[in-house]
């Protein structure tokens, strides 16, 4: 099942996405795609319903968060052996954790902003964890039925304010528009191995990053035991997983987002992403 969040910023409604591609609405369901409708319960409820008896949303409405009320923003750091080796860092022996603030997500095709005097603003294509059930000290064999389910995240960073200014990764990661999530979120059941998924971005239609989940050093289910061990997951929260090599970092010269470019980037069975690039 295929949930989303459709309509004007702040406002948005929920949705599904039907098998013919027509996004239906769930108003009359539920009040939005978040905290306990994320739970295997209600989930199943949607899943029983009949599309054909939902509303069919008029025209292409903008696509917001597919998660709303996000708690944690949590991002993955160096996940990925050979985007490591990309920026010169060594393979971590344990999950490097930062944090993306939840002010910063965005729609999937919403504007990327630019922040003023920024010069190495840098994309990363992700794949999105939801968390569906409260999770506290879960083992790694049973971490995955904590999980709602899946979407695309675009972790794009200012390498800067990442790096350059201090210790700490949060900074450059958290600028408005730095977190588009979906386009909808993809439920565990039609993810049956999140290790098996193909990753890829475009930035002006030339392919800059292609991977696969099958290479993260950190599995889905080792991050979410690891996290639930240092702090209490709770319904819709995010975890961006990391990325593959092909960031704007770790090209030779380095290359970085300029104002009036095209993003496109997406996971395999999870959907696509576009921004267009603006000075904030």
């Amino acid at each position: 099942m295929k949930l989303l969040r459709y309509g004007p910023k702040g406002q948005e409604k929920p949705g599904l996405l039907d098998n013919d591609g027509k996004i239906r609405d769930l108003s009359a369901v539920i009040t939005d795609v978040a905290g306990a409708v994320l739970s295997d319960e209600l989930l199943a409820q949607v899943q029983a319903l009949d599309p054909a008896g939902l509303p069919v949303v008029p025209g292409e409405p903008r696509l917001g968060p597919c998660v709303g009320s996000v708690g944690k923003f949590i991002g993955i750091g160096l996940n990925y052996a050979d985007h490591a080796a990309e920026t010169g860092a060594a393979i971590p022996k344990e999950p490097v954790v930062f944090n993306k603030w939840v002010t910063c997500i965005s729609g999937c095709n919403d504007e990327i902003q630019i922040p003023p005097g920024s010069t190495k603003t840098d994309w990363e294509v992700e794949l999105g964890v939801v968390i569906g059930q409260t999770a506290k000290r879960v083992s790694e064999a049973e971490a995955l039925d904590y999980v709602a389910g899946y979407c695309v995240v675009n972790d794009v960073s200012e390498r800067e304010y990442q790096i350059e200014r201090g210790p700490t990764w949060d900074k450059g990661k958290g600028f408005d528009s730095f977190g588009p999530i979906g386009p909808w979120l993809v439920t565990k059941d039609e993810v049956p191995d999140p290790q098996n998924l193909q990753l890829w971005l475009e930035i002006d239609g030339v392919r800059r990053q292609s991977g696969t989940t099958k290479t993260m050093v950190f599995s889905v289910a080792t991050l979410v035991s690891y996290l639930s061990r240092i702090m209490t997951l709770n319904r819709g929260d995010v975890i961006a997983t990391g990325t593959p090599p092909g960031v704007g970092m770790g090209m030779k010269p380095p290359v970085y987002l300029r104002p009036g470019q095209v993003v496109r980037l997406g996971v395999e069975r999870l959907g696509e992403q576009r921004q267009v690039t603006v000075q904030a």
